[in-house]
Formats: C-alpha cells, structure tokens, sequence
C-alpha cells in the first residue's frame, strides 16, 4: 500500500467509525505533513482519494472537511450479471434512439447523456490552435494526410503509449473519425455477417446497434460491475459459439464503471490468444482515472497482434472534433484498408491542430484538473442516490469515468421511469437499452459529468421521488 493510500485508510476508518463525524474539518496539509513524516503532495492524494471516495469534501479557503452524506451513500452491486447463455440477433436501434432523441437538448438535465460537460474541456485553446493550424497547412496534406494520418499526431499518441510501457509504433495507428468509426472498422476487418461477438452484460449501446447494423450476432457473458468480464464464462461462451472477435471495455466500462485489474488483464489476453480470438479494446476512458497511475489496458499484455485498441480524444480533450485512433496489431492493413473504402481520412486541420496542441504541452495539466473534478462530483452525486433514491438502491463507485451504475429495487421500471423523468426536463439511460436481450428492468446509467448544482441535486431529488413511487 501506498503512503497516500495508507494515510487515507487511517482517516476512512476514523470516518467509519465515527471518530471524524460529519462536518469535521480535516487536520490541515502542513500538520498531516509533520506529524506523518510524508510530503505535502502524499496528503493531497490521499484527500483526493477520500473526496473521490465522497468521504470528504474541500471547502474554498477553508481545508477538508468530513462530508454530511459521507455515511449515507448506497452499498454497491456485488453480484456478476446473468445473461442466457445464446447467441442472439440484436435489434436495439429502434429504443436506443426513441431514448437518445428524447433527451437531445440543452434544456434537459443529462443525465442520461454519454458525454460530460463540455465546459470542462480547453476548447479555447483547441480553437486557437485550429486556426492557426488551418492557415499554416500544407495543400499537399489534404493528400498525404489520408489513411493512415497525420504522421505529428501518430506520434504523439505513439508517445502517449510508450509511456505507458507500450511499444506501439507510429505506423500501426490509424487515425479515424472519432472511437466509435475505429471500433466499426476492426470489427469489420476481422468478422463477416452473421458470425458472432462476445459482449459484456449489460455492454454499450454502440456496440450492440453495429452488431445489429452489420449482420452480426451478440454473445453476452456474465460481467462484474467491479472487475469485468467473468473469464471463465467467456472461455465458456468461445468454446460453445466460436465467436470471432470480443468486444470489450477493460477500463471504466461503460455503463458500470468497471475496471478489470491488470492481473485478470494479463489473464483475458492470454485466454483470448490461447483460442485465437482477437480483442476490439474499446478504452475511451482510460485517461480519466482517479488515482496515481493510467491503468494498463488490455494490449499492454499483447504479444501476438490480436488486440485491436481503440480510443479518441472526444471524452478526455476534445469533444465535438471526432479524432480517434486504432492501434490494430496484426490487422493494421486490414483495418486501413477499412478506412479507405470508406470515409478515407479524418480532417486534415483537425488533425494538426491536435497535433500541436499535444506537442505544447498542457495536456496532462489539464487532464489533472478533469479528473479531479470528476472524482468530486461523482462523491456528490453517489451522497444525493444515497440520501434520495429508496431503500434497496446499489451503485457502483468506479475509480474513474463519468457514469454511475444504479440498481434500483426490484419492481422499478426504468423504461419507464425514464418516460417519467423526461416529463420532469430529466434524461437518464435505463438499463434495457445496455442489453441484446433488453435485461436490467430496473438498472439506470447516470451521468456526473455535468457541472454539479442546485438543480442537479434537485433532479436526482425528483429521480428518487419518482422511484420510489413506481
């Protein structure tokens, strides 16, 4: 253990039981630091790790103090998800856009959205590099720049990598129109209609409607909304069904926030290369993590080229400039192939723009801010389901992200709680639409990546309420 997770054990177990109540103000950075022996950037973490944990909350000026809803908050899911055992055809895009398109304005508290606020992202600095970018660009660019990319931008995200511990060469990245067009052409470089995918259970809805969309058929394996994946039931799933790919989220999974650890990780990889089946690494979140350290994705564990990585910059930088990345190992030149039948290159000012912005710094200050600020509202938000939504109510803590899991009692509709809560200028994401086989009746995605307010706390008042009677 860590000194700063060391420390901020000492303090939650104070918390617990009841040494530090509610509203008691934390002793002060400079008094922790000499009567610990530790440096002033160990107390820091460790109170950002408690304010993450919604035991504590910093007040302006004024230091740390225990929250008043630090022993109110909902106990977790523990239990891995059920789906049947089957190979099913998916037919999801008709409630995933009657939800979606209902909750599509400004007016609407967002819950239910897939993306956090933009306000909290540089978009003032992204702007002025585009412009600059656009008037210094190269004509002959809008030709070299096509598949794969820019090669400034390839490098840089081969840096990111290499930091990581990860040799991902410049020329295994492929540029695409934002994670999502990554993600369709791996999965169309290494499947066929009508050959199946293995899923989690519940999964994003993204993935389900391009199964759909593309012929294919939905595998969904038992997955724990702390650790992921059950990797003995997926090995269970390939020995029946023969899929041809996984799609998975090893890191912060959307919806449950999920975060497989690096040794089931290691495992997955070897599991998956034993049977010959190729990873589609959806990792869009891997850079909003709430600890010391980016976790490892699954291709940090990749010797033999079957993960295809895919991630973007439109949840951690950039959102609304759809530029993202695959880094598909073996299948490179199928997935660039893929690339160029269809929409052939991402925008060549976007791009550089990008390009520039990484390589003068100010990415990993800003990503700082992001995350501490996430880590903050999602301790708001688990308080107020603690303190508002009914009796029964689990939701899951992630280490990093933007979404809560909720269940809610047996008996609860999201359906429609959902239709109810739009007649209250309130969007949440009901669990059915995260399923082929339309499970988790009673499941919610929240979203903590809006400014938190009087009106948030308000709207999730109004949730529960509303829960609470169906």
């Amino acid at each position: 253990m860590k000194r700063y997770e060391a420390l901020a054990a000492d303090i939650e177990a104070s918390i617990r039981a009841g040494v530090l109540r509610p509203g008691d103000r934390l002793p002060s950075v400079r008094h922790t630091c000499e009567s610990r022996g530790i440096s002033a950037s160990t107390v820091f973490q460790a109170y950002y790790l408690l304010e993450a944990r919604g035991l504590v909350r910093a007040r302006e000026r004024s230091g740390y103090y225990v929250s008043e809803g630090a022993r109110k908050r909902p106990p977790e899911p523990d239990l891995a998800s059920q789906p049947q055992d089957a190979s099913i055809a998916v037919d999801v895009s008709d409630l995933v856009f009657e939800v979606l398109e209902a909750s599509m304005t400004r007016d609407v508290v967002a819950f239910g959205s897939a993306f956090p606020s933009p306000l909290l992202f540089p978009l003032a600095r992204l702007g002025q590099a585009v412009a600059a970018s656009a008037q210094a660009l190269d004509p002959w660019s809008t030709v070299d720049d096509l598949t794969p990319g820019n090669p400034a931008l390839r490098r840089q995200i081969a840096r990111r990598y290499l930091a990581d511990g990860l040799q991902v060469h410049t020329d295994e990245i492929i540029i695409t129109n934002g994670a999502l067009e990554a993600l369709n052409l791996c999965l169309a470089a290494v499947t066929r209609p009508g050959d199946s995918v293995v899923v989690e259970s519940p999964t994003f809805y993204a993935a389900l409607q391009t199964l759909e969309r593309m012929g294919l058929q939905a595998i969904e394996v038992p997955t724990h909304p702390r650790e992921g994946i059950d990797l003995a039931a997926l090995e269970h799933a390939i020995a029946r069904h023969r899929p041809k790919a996984c799609w998975l989220m090893t890191t912060f999974q959307n919806p449950l926030g999920s975060l497989m650890p690096e040794a089931k990780k290691q495992a997955l990889v070897d599991l998956l290369t034993r049977h010959g089946v190729p990873l589609i690494e959806d990792d869009v979140y891997a850079e909003l993590y709430f600890g010391d350290k980016r976790p490892l994705p699954a291709k940090a564990f990749d010797r033999e080229g079957l993960i295809l990585h895919c991630s973007s910059f439109s949840k951690c930088l950039a959102p609304g400039y759809r530029l993202g990345w695959a880094a598909p190992g073996r299948f490179a030149r199928a997935v660039a192939r893929q690339k160029l039948t269809t929409t052939l290159g991402a925008s060549a000012p976007v791009q550089l723009a990008l390009a520039t912005y990484l390589e003068r710094g100010g990415f990993d200050k800003h990503l700082r801010r992001l995350r501490h600020t996430l880590a903050a509202q999602q301790a708001r938000f688990t308080e107020a389901v603690g303190e508002h939504f009914p009796p029964g109510t689990r939701a899951t803590r992630p280490a990093g992200g933007y979404f809560l899991w909720v269940e809610l009692p047996q008996g609860v509709d999201a359906l429609r709680l959902h239709q109810q809560a739009l007649q209250q200028g309130i969007s949440v994401a009901p669990g059915p639409i995260f399923s082929a086989s339309r499970g988790f009746a009673n499941c919610l995605r929240l979203n903590y990546g809006h400014e938190w307010s009087a009106r948030s706390e308000q709207a999730l008042a109004t949730l529960g309420r509303l829960a609470r009677a169906g």
